[in-house]
């Protein structure tokens, strides 16, 4: 696998999938405990990627 990085590529601007209210309150909550924890830390990068949530067999998230 190779992948090609562009030094200086500007940023693709695209618009955020929509969500369901209840999609929106996991994803809050999933994040706030991926921040607890210290998985993540807070970003100001001009550079994102669009969630998605898949549901599994029993219904949950």
């Amino acid at each position: 696998i190779t992948n090609d990085i562009r030094n200086g590529a500007e940023p693709i601007s695209k618009a955020p999938y929509r969500m369901a209210p209840v999609e929106l309150k996991e994803l809050k909550e999933q994040l706030q405990e991926l921040l607890e924890n210290g998985f993540i830390r807070p970003s100001v990068s001009p550079w994102g990627a669009p969630v998605l949530f898949v549901k599994k067999k029993d219904g949950s998230m």
